[in-house]
């Protein structure tokens, strides 16, 4: 039985949603890690990174690689949209517009009017074909031995994980390049950016654009792993997965986000599968059944966020002089 968990519990560590929830958290360190924006609307770029590929290619008929970039598209207008009128002012105008602009895009994504386009609550199916009809892998194998991953879902990993690793490397030569230390002196002092002549605006809007293109990656990974999208799946929580996986492996540290995902969905696939294993066993109370599992789990990144917060802020990777951001 602990057996099973535990590789379930690895399963989850490395599959593609780790992958994709690894790259929602690299554009949040852009954002929040290295820019100090408090972005609380992740969601809503990894939800339009997400519908601009199915969207394209089930009910436009596109190709696959016209949706990722329709995609990452959306994610910079969304930028713009947002950080045209916030940018100027307190971060916590931006906390605030950023929240309930991936809320309304949800509901709006959701509607009866929107249905025809978006699938409405039903979402859109099988739009990643052409992606999975490059998939090189012989079908008559499973792969990574005891995680027994289907061709398929190893496909996925190997792609997924390989644009982390790209997005990774992006952001690492971006930091350590002259536009990087601009944009950690406006996190640390931006009056003090400002007196030497920076454009405080012009390079905000470049980071919220560059974190929101690659949260719109993750949702694009995110949809063509599952082969189906449904607004219902990008609720708040989602941000919030994406902070609990910065903080654990470190703001304003590049390879954090990698690390706090693999951890993270570690520790959380363990909690799943062992509430859902001990659950069928009768071995727990009532109150942890198969209804309980996700209100837990929420329980449990709330916890976590707070825990982390209060004994380690700097997470895993990062250094606590990182955090002494400059947000007024």
């Amino acid at each position: 039985m602990l057996v099973d968990i535990l590789v379930d519990a690895l399963r989850t560590s490395v599959g593609p949603t780790a992958a994709a929830y690894a790259l929602l958290a690299i554009g949040l360190n852009m954002h929040f890690g290295f820019t100090g924006l408090l972005n609380f609307g992740q969601a809503g770029f990894m939800l339009v990174g997400a519908y601009g590929v199915a969207i394209t290619v089930s009910t436009f008929g596109g190709p696959l690689f016209l949706g990722v970039i329709v995609g990452m598209l959306a994610a910079v207008v969304l930028a713009l949209l947002l950080g045209v009128p916030t940018l100027r002012l307190r971060a916590d105008y931006l906390a605030i517009t950023t929240i309930a602009a991936a809320e309304i895009l949800r509901l709006l994504f959701r509607s009866t009017a929107a249905e025809p386009v978006t699938g409405g609550v039903f979402g859109l199916r099988q739009f990643g074909g052409a992606f999975f009809a490059l998939n090189p892998l012989p079908d008559d194998r499973a792969y990574l031995g005891p995680l027994a991953a289907s061709a398929g879902r190893m496909w996925v990993m190997l792609v997924g994980w390989s644009v982390v690793l790209l997005m990774t490397l992006l952001v690492w030569a971006l930091i350590r390049s002259p536009w990087g230390r601009v944009i950690r002196s406006i996190r640390e002092d931006e009056d003090a950016a400002r007196s030497l002549g920076k454009n405080v605006f012009a390079y905000k809007m470049q980071s919220l654009v560059l974190g929101g293109v690659i949260g719109a990656i993750g949702g694009a990974l995110f949809a063509l792993s599952l082969q189906t999208v449904q607004p219902d799946t990008f609720l708040p929580q989602v941000t919030f997965y994406a902070f609990a996986i910065l903080i654990l492996g470190g703001t304003a540290s590049t390879f954090g986000p990698v690390i706090g995902a693999v951890i993270f969905w570690f520790i959380l696939g363990m909690l799943l599968s062992g509430l859902r294993t001990f659950s069928d066993a009768g071995l727990l109370p009532e109150f942890f059944g198969a209804q309980a599992v996700g209100a837990v789990s929420l329980t449990f990144v709330g916890v976590l966020i707070m825990s982390l917060m209060i004994f380690r802020p700097q997470g895993i990777l990062g250094d606590k002089k990182e955090l002494q951001l400059d947000v007024s």
